[in-house]
């Protein structure tokens, strides 16, 4: 039986009348056209599908869009603004921490949520954080940098 969502997404509040188990993942991607979300294991095992609800990254590939109702959502889309990229999008720029592309919404999102909660993490702290994020062109280290790279620039 669908339900009514309730929900802000980048900024814009919608409703959206879905199956509430229906995973948060193919409400953005089908029915907002937000597609920088990726679908990649659906198991939650690669965070390509996170996302930030109230400031915290969720898996949205197994989160159901009925624990987004009243919360707030930001994808890859709401992270820029107008034509200033965030400051862990730059940083993933200035240190190339992207070949394919397809983890790096996912692995942007999870830094940001990280230096939110904590702006001066150790390496040791990033890896942990990022440890959900599968890469696979292995762009760990240069991940690790813009990561860095994005804390310091915060910091100042």
């Amino acid at each position: 039986m669908d339900v009514t969502i309730s929900l802000t997404v980048n900024g814009i509040e919608r409703a959206i009348t879905a199956d509430p188990e229906r995973p948060l993942l193919d409400v953005l991607r089908e029915e907002l056209h937000l597609t920088g979300t990726k679908y990649g294991c659906g198991e939650g095992r690669c965070g390509a599908c996170s996302v930030l609800m109230d400031g915290k990254r969720v898996l949205s590939c197994v989160t159901p869009v009925a624990q987004a109702d009243k919360k707030t959502i930001t994808t890859i889309e709401g992270l820029a603004t107008g034509d200033s990229l965030h400051p862990v999008q730059e940083a993933f720029l200035a240190e190339g921490a992207m070949q394919c592309g397809y983890c790096t919404p996912g692995m942007i999102l999870t830094a940001v949520a990280l230096l939110e909660k904590n702006p001066d993490p150790t390496d040791e702290e990033i890896a942990a954080e990022m440890n959900v994020n599968l890469c696979r062109c292995n762009g760990y280290p240069k991940i690790l940098n813009a990561v860095r790279r994005a804390a310091e620039k915060i910091q100042r």
